[in-house]
């Protein structure tokens, strides 16, 4: 079988990781018999919005649909203003193709540093399930200034809604944003989470969130979190507060095995995932649509300080690809670059410079590869 990827190196050292990434799938191609990757590039980032004014075009859209997955380097740079490639291209990729979960493994590999006193790669070992498409990520909200009158507007794959609201404001400006929270939208990624912890036998779910105190809109998300656990009853649950879940993965980070929670949070207990589990460098990404186009990538930006001197870590962006993999029914050839990345993390002679090492990107890549052939 033959999966169609789509590959956007982007922007920064994205280009250099991506790199690396598509030539271990190529050794995986040639190792795995069956096995088939058609790769297509495609240019969307700071340089081709520089040169054209554009982020991406319906017809760019059109041809990303009839892909099976979007393998993505990295987008941002200091030439273009904040926001404008995250939300014009990251953000409308994940909405436009419904990419409703954000997927963390958070995993401390063999012989890789962590900041965690006494905790090895036993210790830490854990899912974080992010619902992708709600919560502040809506962009519901707006500035005022003296009296105004706003129509917010949203129009999404599981709702359509229009919100009227007259502000006063006197004297003084303000900015506000609004969360939503849906029963399907909370529903669909909660159940994605139970469906993952069945079946990679994992036997606890936590729920994050802070309903103690914004109790309108997660109080419906712990709802249907008890309406969903009903149907997984060998699965133990329990809810964290997101203040409480930072503290604990720092003193006890063995205990979780599967996280669910809103968008918000999500974004940012994953960022403290990374670190404990070594550093970006190793943490890769996955934004993805069980029925449709998903997309894959590492959580690191784009770090344009470091872009072309050869020097950042690959690894997060080839164990996306192998993510990749594992969500296409590729189970064999994604084990396959685990265990490479493994190996070469155990046997330590080819490390980048996050890792204590002076290896360029690509004999890190290389490394990987090699290991991939020989299996």
């Amino acid at each position: 079988m033959t999966h169609k990827i789509a590959v956007i190196p982007g922007d920064g050292t994205g280009p250099e990781v991506i790199r690396e990434g598509v030539k271990a799938l190529k050794a995986v191609e040639d190792t795995v018999q069956g096995l088939g990757l058609d790769l297509e590039k495609f240019p969307y980032g700071a340089d081709h919005y520089l040169e054209t004014g554009e982020l991406i075009p319906e017809e760019g859209l059109n041809r990303l649909s009839e892909k099976d997955a979007i393998y993505l380097g990295a987008l941002g740079d200091p030439e273009v203003a904040p926001g404008v490639l995250e939300k014009g291209i990251l953000l409308k990729l994940r909405f436009y193709f419904d990419q409703y979960i954000n997927l963390r493994p958070v995993k401390l590999y063999p012989n890789v540093p962590c900041p965690l006193s006494g905790k090895g790669p036993e210790d830490i070992d854990f899912y974080v399930i992010r619902e992708n498409t709600e919560d502040f990520y809506a962009a519901l909200g707006g500035r005022a200034k003296n009296k105004t009158h706003e129509t917010l507007e949203i129009s999404r794959s599981i709702y359509n809604a229009k919100f009227d609201t007259d502000i006063e404001v006197e004297g003084d400006e303000i900015a506000y944003q609004i969360g939503i929270i849906s029963r399907k939208g909370a529903e669909r990624a909660i159940r994605f989470a139970f469906e993952l912890a069945e079946e990679k036998g994992l036997e606890r779910m936590t729920s994050v969130d802070k309903a103690n105190v914004l109790s309108h809109a997660y109080g419906l998300w712990r709802e249907v979190f008890e309406e969903v656990a009903e149907d997984y009853p060998d699965i133990e649950t329990e809810f964290s507060y997101v203040d409480a879940v930072t503290m604990w993965f720092v003193k006890s980070p063995e205990w979780y095995r599967t996280i669910v929670t809103p968008n918000m949070f999500g974004d940012i207990i994953t960022d403290l995932g990374a670190m404990i589990q070594g550093g970006l460098g190793l943490a890769p990404g996955g934004n993805i649509n069980p029925e449709g186009v998903s997309m894959f990538e590492p959580i690191h930006g784009s770090a344009p300080k470091h872009a072309g001197k050869n020097k950042a870590n690959p690894l997060a962006t080839i164990l996306a690809g192998q993510m990749m993999l594992e969500q296409l029914g590729e189970e064999k050839a994604a084990k396959i670059i685990e265990d490479a990345v493994i190996e070469v993390l155990k046997e330590g002679e080819v490390r980048t410079y996050d890792l204590g090492g002076d290896s360029s990107t690509s004999e890190l890549g290389d490394a990987v590869a090699e290991k991939i052939r020989e299996r």
